[in-house]
């Protein structure tokens, strides 16, 4: 009723079978429902499938240098280049300190999706983390009504499902997440708990593409905990290069 349409018709419309539905009773049904924002683009991409996946593309393999460049320059700030499917792909030196360093990693498993479901150290490092395992489906979930036709993407959540009884319970909750910004806490074990903001922003020619900070209350004993980490990390550990998809070159 409040969509003004009929009982019969959203039926259809639920099992699949309402053909071609316009903008105008999408929207009507993003209002009735009250869907958030991410909500919404979601139920606008499921009405309208086909179209998505004629404009389907595949997500870069690597960032700019320029943008690797600017990680690089953010010295106190943990910052990451995070890609479709949740993918890892560039990072800045406190940010591995942080979280640790996806370096030293498969390029496959840099991923956090595979690190929060199936790296049993992920699960001491956040605090919530039942709350970050449930950002990280809302994302994916996300991404798969943007690109129905990512192979990839259906190929991890079928591994994530099979491998984490968690995983599966999750997606199967529908949930739509788009994690913005908020507060992340965590557990580390060298410096001990840490509370950051987290502010998240599109990388401009790619809405796949986002770039993470993680950045500390001017002042506070996080901001302290961070430029002991950094002096740690640049003392204890030994000078590694990296081309523009995050490999080591030294």
């Amino acid at each position: 009723m409040l969509a003004g349409l009929s009982p019969a018709y959203y039926t259809r419309l639920e099992q699949g079978d309402g053909g071609r539905v316009s903008d105008e009773v999408t929207a009507a049904l993003a209002r009735a429902l009250r869907l958030e924002p991410a909500e919404t683009e979601h139920l606008f991409r499921l009405m309208d499938p086909l179209g998505q996946v004629r404009r389907e593309r595949r997500t870069r393999a690597a960032v700019r240098p320029a943008l690797q460049g600017l990680l690089d320059a953010v010295v106190h700030v943990p910052a990451f280049i995070v890609g479709r499917r949740s993918d890892i792909l560039a990072w800045n030196a406190i940010g591995a300190a942080v979280f640790g360093d996806p370096a030293g990693r498969d390029p496959a498993d840099r991923n956090w999706a595979r690190l929060v479901f199936l790296d049993e150290g992920y699960r001491d490092l956040f605090v919530d983390w039942r709350e970050k395992a449930a950002d990280v489906v809302g994302q994916l979930r996300l991404d798969a009504g943007r690109h129905p036709a990512d192979r990839q993407l259906a190929a991890l959540v079928g591994e994530l499902s099979m491998r984490s009884s968690e995983f599966a319970t999750l997606w199967a909750q529908h949930d739509i997440r788009e994690r913005c910004h908020g507060i992340q806490r965590l557990r580390h074990p060298e410096v001990g708990e840490l509370e950051l903001r987290v502010e998240s922003f599109r990388v401009a020619g790619d809405e796949d593409v986002a770039l993470a900070t993680y950045h500390p209350e001017p002042g506070s004993p996080t901001q302290e905990s961070l430029r002991l980490l950094g002096t740690l990390a640049a003392t204890s550990r030994p000078v590694v290069e990296r081309d523009v998809e995050g490999r080591r070159t030294r």
